[in-house]
């Protein structure tokens, strides 16, 4: 500040006081700046701490926001991209016939290999459909949505909480 403004402090209330300006009618003034948050900046603060703390069973979530947000972006920049994200489509199917050919599964854990490579799929499919349509063409954003639903859900039974 400069040398002819003063400050002073009180119980949670900084008052700085400025001179008498120059000109025969100016008055002094006094600006008073509260040093408490505004209710606004409480209410996000509260939510942004709960998203904080429960960032990573939020995960699934917040990737498929990205990618949504993401899509959206490729798209209006070049819808061409989805040509590029097309080949990613068949890499959960080749994973799967590799994983078990090294290390062959039964049971259960041949149904989460499948179920993963179904999903990766499905994935891989709706990012380049959505590259290269927009992500809300058609009934993409209701594939987004049920797709989120499950990758959520699952996370949360499989993962542990604490």
């Amino acid at each position: 500040m400069p040398s002819r403004t003063r400050t002073r402090r009180a119980a949670g209330v900084t008052t700085v006081r400025l001179p008498r300006q120059r000109g025969r009618r100016s008055q002094p003034f006094v600006v008073v700046v509260p040093e408490q948050p505004s209710l606004t900046r409480e209410a996000l603060g509260l939510v942004g701490g709960a998203l904080w703390k429960g960032r990573h069973a939020l995960a699934p979530t917040g990737i498929a926001v990205l990618a949504f947000a993401l899509t959206g972006l490729f798209h209006v920049l070049s819808p061409w991209s989805a040509l590029m994200l097309a080949p990613l489509v068949a890499g959960p199917g080749l994973w799967l016939g590799i994983v078990q050919r090294r290390r062959p599964g039964h049971g259960s854990t041949l149904a989460w290999r499948i179920g993963l490579a179904v999903f990766g799929t499905l994935a891989f499919a709706w990012t380049a459909l959505a590259a290269g349509i927009g992500p809300f063409a058609g009934s993409l954003p209701l594939v987004w949505l049920l797709a989120l639903i499950a990758a959520q859900t699952a996370w949360l039974i499989v993962r542990r909480t604490r």
